[in-house]
């Protein structure tokens, strides 16, 4: 079945985004800040401001960032810009690039080169040669189940996996991400593959913009075509669906999970509650206690929504700066999954703000997503791997 290559609203949007980011404002970051660009082998150490409540123990990760998701404040972090394997999490990166591009009705007849290249001992969803599926499908098994197989369909949707990695560098250039560098779409260990905390956190901050990534990001479980009908499949993320002896936190709205060989365990984890919403990305623990990666979040977590109104940022997020009737990034289906689970918080409406200069940029988005539309009617067609 031919690929329904009609453009939405929203991918359009999307796609303005990441075209105008460098025009947007950012908040400055000192001089001093463990934020600000330095060289990659630096070792920024832990950064807290002054006065601020005492960080929490047993912090083992090799890099951590508490953010607040609305200002883009960097209320704390731990070598914030060191360069990592970050396994599953660079799926944030994928979504924010090429969800927008494809309607979720959009329906897949999978191919045996839709498959080809995918890493052994990869997650997968349970993609099957010769099944037809929904777009939709696709991304709840990229978002609940890391599936690396369904990855590949998509990418190959997307105009293969070379195109897809080289967009997706491209985007994390345009959202100020410098830390990041793509080999393998998936985030399947790859030679060179590497990216932040920092980056991480932007990747998820530019995700929960858009209504359709908040959605998927704080499922839980879902139906997925089988072979024998539907099969529900459950989220592996611990600290969203509360499994695995941990409970679900408290107004968690997603983002992401990964493992592999290379990077150990690393999460990605969005809360919301009275209002607020941050975001906590850490990477690789190196106390080998069971859930480490979910307790040290979550304690991260718990500091930054204690720390309330006594936290000063040590530095600021330059991700785009997508305003939803207030400055932030979250998106109302984000706020609205978030209100459901805390029963507290109002929905906010979108309205895509930018910066001055900024016309001629999205005269060039639009030029650049029409563009690579009429270029894709033309073509054809825990272990080692992320989980």
């Amino acid at each position: 079945m031919a690929i329904d290559a009609r453009v939405s609203k929203k991918a359009a949007t999307m796609t303005l985004i990441a075209a105008a980011a460098v025009s947007l404002t950012s908040i400055p970051a000192a001089a001093h800040d463990s934020t600000s660009r330095q060289p990659a082998a630096a070792g920024a150490g832990v950064q807290a401001a002054p006065g601020t409540a005492r960080l929490p123990g047993g912090l083992s990760a090799l890099s951590w960032m508490v953010a607040d998701a609305e200002t883009g404040s960097v209320l704390a972090a731990k070598n914030p810009h060191r360069k990592l394997p970050p396994a599953s999490t660079l799926k944030t990166l994928f979504a924010v690039t090429v969800l927008p591009k494809f309607s979720a009705g959009t329906v897949r007849r999978v191919s045996s080169g839709d498959l080809e290249g995918i890493g052994a001992g990869s997650s997968v969803v349970g993609v099957k040669e010769g099944r037809r599926y929904s777009v939709a499908d696709l991304w709840r098994g990229v978002f609940l189940r890391s599936g690396n197989d369904a990855v590949h369909v998509l990418a190959a949707m997307n105009g293969g996996w070379g195109t897809t990695a080289q967009e997706m560098q491209e985007t994390a250039r345009r959202l100020g991400a410098r830390d990041t560098t793509v080999k393998s779409p998936d985030g399947y260990d790859a030679p060179g593959q590497v990216s932040s905390a920092y980056d991480l956190t932007v990747f998820a901050r530019a995700g929960l913009a858009n209504d359709d990534f908040a959605r998927y990001c704080a499922t839980p479980r879902a139906a997925f075509p089988g072979a024998g009908g539907t099969t529900m499949i459950e989220n592996t993320n611990r600290i969203l669906v509360g499994s695995h002896g941990m409970s679900r936190y408290p107004g968690i709205i997603g983002v992401k999970n990964g493992y592999t060989s290379k990077a150990g365990n690393t999460l990605i984890a969005a809360a919301r509650r009275n209002g607020r919403t941050l975001l906590v990305t850490v990477l690789n623990p190196q106390s080998n206690a069971n859930n480490a990666v979910y307790k040290e979040a979550g304690s991260l977590l718990d500091w930054g929504f204690d720390s309330a109104g006594t936290a000063q940022p040590v530095g600021t997020l330059h991700a785009v700066r997508t305003a939803y009737e207030g400055g932030g990034p979250l998106g109302p289906e984000a706020a609205e999954l978030a209100a459901a689970d805390t029963g507290g918080g109002s929905p906010r409406r979108s309205a895509l703000v930018v910066g001055a200069g900024a016309a001629g940029l999205v005269a060039m988005g639009l030029g650049a997503l029409f563009g690579r539309r009429r270029q894709a009617r033309g073509r054809t067609g825990q272990g080692p791997g992320p989980a």
